[in-house]
């Protein structure tokens, strides 16, 4: 399927073998696109063309349908993320509450806007819709290797040293 699809390059089984049961899990199963990419992000970060090809030709969805899934969903990204993504919350209770501050400060701290990485490859910003702490507005969560944390009641201050700290640990 890869090289009907015009794909430059092989793909096989021992380049996607954490990939591998998801698809023998949901590839035959009408309606499963979403989780199968879902999963395929969390186990390589992103949905490189290489893993779009891979789906394609374990389930037989053309790459331009799966692209235009990927591409729709805000969810899902096409490029590699830092070792830590920054999600801003930029609802309503954290935009009243200074939430553009805080990107502001953020942005200025580490040389990035929303949806870029810094050079070091150590944080992503990625502005969300919502992450459901509104009672600690404005609020942002950093995912990375150890898991997730919260950073609320923020002010332009309290978030560079909360980037402070993760730098301080890697």
């Amino acid at each position: 399927m890869c090289e009907a699809s015009g794909c430059a390059t092989t793909i096989n089984d021992a380049d996607f073998k954490e990939l591998v049961p998801v698809l023998a899990k949901y590839g035959n199963l009408k309606g499963s696109l979403i989780s199968i990419l879902q999963q395929a992000q969390d186990i390589y970060g992103y949905l490189s063309l290489d893993t779009i090809n891979y789906i394609s030709a374990r389930t037989g969805v053309a790459p331009a349908k799966i692209y235009g899934v990927a591409t729709f969903y805000t969810q899902f990204r096409l490029e590699p993320i830092g070792e830590y993504l920054i999600m801003l919350c930029k609802g309503t209770a954290c935009h009243v509450n200074g939430a553009a501050l805080i990107e502001e400060a953020i942005s200025e701290h580490l040389g990035i806007a929303d949806g870029e990485t810094t050079a070091d490859n150590k944080f992503t910003l990625n502005n969300v819709a919502c992450l459901g702490c509104c009672s600690l507005a404005p609020v942002m969560m950093i995912k990375g290797p150890d898991g997730e944390e919260t950073f609320g009641n923020l002010t332009k201050e309290s978030a560079v040293k909360a980037l402070e700290q993760i730098r301080a640990r890697t």
